[in-house]
């Protein structure tokens, strides 16, 4: 699948590293091929001049002209509702988890992993029921079938071809 994030115009970025890691904004002109010109009305993100590597890119895009107004940025991004979208997203959700679990203290950590030992605990209980329930399961179900009687190999030849088929029938009326 080709690469469908590109540095464009409208093209709604996270920074990722600097005085504002962590906020949305959105690429309002190119400088040149190092840094792009961003502007984040509702993040906080004052317009500057910003390095290309400092920014990962999202999947929203505005349609803006280069150099578009705050006020133009804004007015669009409450339009497409980014804020609503972003905080729907999995990456959004995932930094979410890492700040929480960056906020944890030794004691929560603690109870975290007790409450997955627990978890953990239960799951495999109900796993190894199932598992015993279906092998019974099996079981009920190989004693219906009919055991099958051993007959050799010659002993299968002979029959498929009806060899010593008539003496066999007659050492049985005798």
């Amino acid at each position: 699948m080709p690469y469908e994030r590109f540095v464009q115009l409208g093209r709604v970025a996270y920074i990722a590293y600097g005085p504002d890691k962590g906020k949305l904004c959105c690429v309002t002109n190119i400088i040149d091929q190092t840094r792009v010109l961003v502007d984040g009305p509702t993040s906080n993100v004052r317009r500057k001049a910003v390095n290309i590597k400092s920014l990962h890119l999202t999947k929203f895009v505005l349609k803006i002209l280069p150099g578009a107004h705050t006020k133009t940025v804004k007015a669009l991004w409450d339009k497409h509702q980014i804020n609503t979208k972003w905080s729907e997203t999995r990456w959004c959700k995932k930094l979410e988890a890492q700040k929480l679990r960056g906020k944890m203290s030794d004691f929560d950590r603690y109870k975290l992993m007790h409450a997955k030992a627990a978890y953990n605990r239960i799951l495999h209980q109900e796993y190894g029921r199932l598992k015993k329930k279906s092998k019974d399961l099996l079981a009920k179900s190989a004693i219906k079938t009919k055991k099958r009687k051993f007959v050799s190999k010659s002993q299968r030849y002979a029959n498929k071809h009806k060899i010593f088929a008539a003496s066999t029938t007659a050492a049985k009326k005798k």
